[in-house]
């Protein structure tokens, strides 16, 4: 069997993420050559890939971010099976990465994304994930990719990285207005911007749940329609973005907050996403 030295050992470590062990094998089962090892090393993260694709991945790190003027932003979610891996720096870099890809390079699509070259390798993402997978043993996925564009958008990421917001505005607007609704939309968890693209199926089935409490109320049949209605109303205020009291000043609704802001200025769309 060919001798492999302590310091190819480290340099494949170093190359692939790799444990000791892992590498050494890999290295004596490529006779030596560093390339083939790397393709070794592949294949045992595809087997493990393989081993874990019916766990749950659960955890895992939900960002977003803007382009550089502020008119595109980009939201992925990568998941993994434990928050110790959610946490480790390495996962976050990595998710990062792709981020970072997403964002320079719109691709069309969660597919198109995972077919982009992965930053500084050969290697598509989705293939990046399977040699992820290789090392740390727990299943990975990239499952959401979102964007948003508009006049401008903006990005909140809250705390702990399990909760991202996106929202984007008809025209340009400040900062600090623009991440004031973008917390809204994270802390509110509206159904859509206004209340006339909330899904038809929804609004039936909020009237029927409303209609049924009527009655169980006691209210007559014949006023449980009206009693119903105004239920849903209410939670139209609610279900919103645009009708929702302003979380830092509820005599105002997020329209109206836009409005003292500068005339004209709304929300075209947003985008929210939560695990754990």
């Amino acid at each position: 069997m060919i001798k492999i030295s302590a310091a190819e050992v480290n340099k494949l470590r170093q190359t692939t993420g790799a444990g000791m062990m892992d590498c050494k094998k890999a290295l004596e089962e490529a006779n030596g050559d560093f390339e083939t090892a790397i393709e070794v090393l592949r294949k045992k993260g595809q087997k493990v890939a393989a081993k874990r694709s019916d766990r749950d991945a659960a955890e895992g790190l939900v960002l977003a971010k803007t382009n550089a003027d502020g008119t595109r932003g980009a939201l992925i979610v990568l998941n993994c099976e434990t928050d110790f891996v959610a946490k480790n720096e390495s996962f976050g870099t990595f998710a990062n990465t792709i981020l970072d890809i997403a964002v320079n390079a719109n691709p069309s699509g969660l597919d198109a994304l995972k077919g982009m070259n992965f930053t500084g390798s050969d290697l598509s993402i989705a293939d990046k994930i399977t040699e992820e997978i290789g090392k740390i043993g727990e299943k990975i996925d990239l499952s959401a990719f979102e964007v948003v564009s508009g006049g401008k958008v903006v990005a909140y990421n809250h705390p702990g990285n399990k909760l991202a917001s996106m929202v984007g505005f008809n025209i340009a607007t400040n900062d600090d207005v623009a991440r004031d609704v973008a917390m809204q939309v994270a802390a509110m968890a509206p159904v859509a911007v206004s209340a006339d693209e909330i899904p038809a199926n929804l609004v039936a089935k909020e009237k029927e749940i409303a209609r049924e409490l009527a009655i169980q109320e006691g209210k007559p049949e014949d006023m449980a329609d009206k009693i119903a209605d105004g239920r849903v109303n209410k939670w139209f205020k609610e279900a919103a973005l645009l009708e929702q009291a302003f979380i830092k000043d509820n005599k105002l609704s997020i329209q109206q907050y836009l409005t003292s802001v500068e005339k004209g200025l709304t929300v075209n769309e947003f985008r929210r996403i939560a695990i754990g």
